[in-house]
């Protein structure tokens, strides 16, 4: 059984881990994907930091996000202050609703809720985003934006986000499963349950949705 002292402590190794990989995703893979707004890019952060929100907490995931953000705006990031705000709301819209939700209704179908709803947030909010700030960034027109956001910045915000959340959600329960056989997360008592089908159709239901992106995200970058 850990103590308060040790349960803080793996808290923060587990953050730090998560930050780590975070970064790592941000520095090795980012795919180009809407022709139009060459800047957008994908990376698997979200799902890495959505991790961290639904096994540690959300305010872990939220101050890991802040670092990372500031972390790749003085190393990889050409885009300066804006490019390291957009980032850390981007990811913020996507972990909270998730990290928050799931916090208080720790089940399979707290789990999805978040996840849609996170989906929804972050693109609702980077589309909001690119609407208002977008035209100082990229020095064109507000005219000139509106008529990117449906053809660019929507289906990037809602493929990247749908992407993330199926990678989020298949990856949890491995994931927690290694954790807790490593002593690092305390095994879970008193929760056996009747044998249900719900878990294997999400998952199921998660696999196509994550091909289906996938291969939208692989026909853009074609037609580019």
């Amino acid at each position: 059984m850990q103590t308060k002292s040790t349960s803080k402590t793996v808290t923060l190794v587990l953050a730090a881990l998560f930050s780590a990989l975070a970064y790592l995703t941000v520095f090795i893979l980012r795919i180009p994907f809407v022709p139009v707004v060459g800047f957008l890019k994908y990376e698997a952060k979200d799902a890495v930091l959505a991790l961290e929100a639904l096994i540690i907490g959300p305010l872990p995931s939220a101050l890991s996000s802040l670092v990372i953000s500031l972390i790749e705006m003085v190393t990889i990031s050409d885009t300066g202050i804006i490019g390291a705000v957009m980032n850390f709301l981007s990811s913020m819209a996507f972990v909270l609703p998730v990290g928050i939700i799931y916090k208080y209704r720790r089940s399979l179908n707290g789990a999805m809720i978040g996840l849609s709803l996170s989906v929804i947030c972050e693109t609702a909010v980077m589309l909001l985003w690119n609407y208002l700030i977008s035209p100082l960034y990229m020095g064109i027109s507000r005219e000139a934006i509106t008529e990117l956001l449906l053809p660019g910045f929507l289906p990037f915000n809602l493929v990247k986000s749908l992407i993330n959340a199926c990678i989020t959600f298949l990856l949890y329960k491995p994931i927690m499963t290694v954790l807790r056989k490593a002593n690092l997360l305390p095994k879970r008592e008193g929760c056996e349950s009747k044998k249900s089908a719900l878990p294997v159709v999400a998952n199921a239901v998660c696999l196509l949705l994550l091909a289906a992106a996938i291969v939208a995200l692989i026909v853009s970058k074609i037609k580019g």
